[in-house]
């Protein structure tokens, strides 16, 4: 298995008019378990809010995360690598809340979403360096048979 990150942070918002169950079922299955953490919140207009959040440390889990998104997504990334990646070898993407409420992945463009972001493993620290352990990371999720 390629080295991929030192850490990959999933991190989701459920508004006070959502299902709190509905979503802790979808983090569930994105993660492969319930090991993350919730935080209750105030929202901009006073209301409550809880933040669901998971924080990934062992390569097994960055590739049964990456291998649950999907062909397509792994695709995305590739394509869009130098939007994912910042010179600070951080990657950054978004999922559609309510499409993976739903058991769908995909990639999102707006506010309501579950943010993936982690530190990529990079030595020299370059983002040249990111995108390529990135690219080689996925092409051996790909080959990975742990990511039901």
């Amino acid at each position: 298995m390629q080295l991929a990150f030192h850490w990959v942070r999933v991190q989701a918002f459920c508004y006070a008019t959502e299902r709190q169950e509905l979503l802790e079922e979808t983090m569930s299955e994105l993660l492969g378990g319930d090991e993350f953490t919730e935080d209750v919140s105030d929202g901009e207009h006073g209301e409550t809010m809880l933040i669901l959040e998971a924080r990934l440390t062992k390569q097994k889990e960055y590739a049964a995360l990456f291998g649950r998104l999907g062909q397509g997504i792994r695709d995305w990334i590739r394509e869009d690598m130098d939007n994912r990646v910042d010179e600070d070898c951080m990657f950054y993407m978004r999922l559609d809340k309510q499409k993976a409420v739903q058991g769908e992945y995909e990639v999102a463009h707006h506010g309501d979403v579950i943010s993936i972001t982690g530190k990529i493993q990079s030595h020299p620290a370059r983002k040249d360096v990111a995108k390529a352990n990135l690219a080689a990371f996925l092409d051996s999720v790909e080959g990975h048979s742990g990511s039901s």
